[in-house]
């Protein structure tokens, strides 16, 4: 396979030869590939995990968070606290 840079990427590469950073113009392409084989990866498990999300809202298993319901949801967890910081302190010890 042969690969065609750019100008700017040549001189992109051949900086990065002359400081050490690479060894050869292979280097960086193998580099280049590594990183979006890993972005795909990641870009994969983002996409499963919103499908995941989907399935699950679709189901009724789970609920979308607004910043609406984030609001609702720490109220909710203040009251529950509250409340049982009420009855603690009523039981005698």
């Amino acid at each position: 396979m042969e690969v065609q840079f750019t100008r700017d990427q040549k001189a992109f590469v051949r900086q990065a030869i002359e400081s050490g950073r690479l060894r050869r113009e292979e280097d960086a392409v193998k580099e280049a590939l590594s990183l979006w084989e890993e972005r795909e990866r990641t870009r994969a498990e983002i996409l499963a995990a919103v499908n995941e999300a989907e399935a699950s809202l679709a189901c009724g298993e789970g609920r979308i968070i607004t910043q609406e319901s984030m609001h609702e949801l720490a109220e909710q967890v203040k009251q529950r606290g509250r409340a049982r910081l009420a009855a603690e302190q009523q039981t005698p010890r």
